[in-house]
């Protein structure tokens, strides 16, 4: 995993975190199946993951519209629905504008 190379600001962030149920069978297939299908999202930028006790994921985009393209995107809504049903206990998603980016070593 690399850190995401992202364009000059402004565009957006969606941080995913979360923390995982004991019941996470099928999640990694999912998982896989879900950053194959992004990717091929329009205005989908790239995206950084950390699991630990709690996981974060944060994607980034063009605008606004794009999220909601993937908010609403059918294979990603049942990803979703397992999500709430099975695979975790707690979520919270924040979208955010990125205004400023700075990096290093990149």
């Amino acid at each position: 995993m690399k850190i995401a190379e992202t364009p000059q600001p402004p565009y957006y962030a969606v941080i995913f975190t979360s923390i995982k149920s004991d019941n996470t069978k099928g999640y990694d297939a999912m998982s896989d199946k879900m950053i194959e299908l992004v990717t091929q999202q329009k205005g989908f930028l790239g995206f950084e993951s950390a699991f630990n006790e709690i996981g974060i994921t944060v994607s980034y985009w063009t605008d606004e519209a794009a999220i909601l393209a993937w908010k609403t995107n059918v294979a990603h809504q049942a990803a979703q629905h397992k999500g709430i049903h099975q695979w975790y206990t707690s979520y919270a998603i924040r979208v955010c504008k990125v205004e400023r980016a700075y990096s290093f070593g990149m």
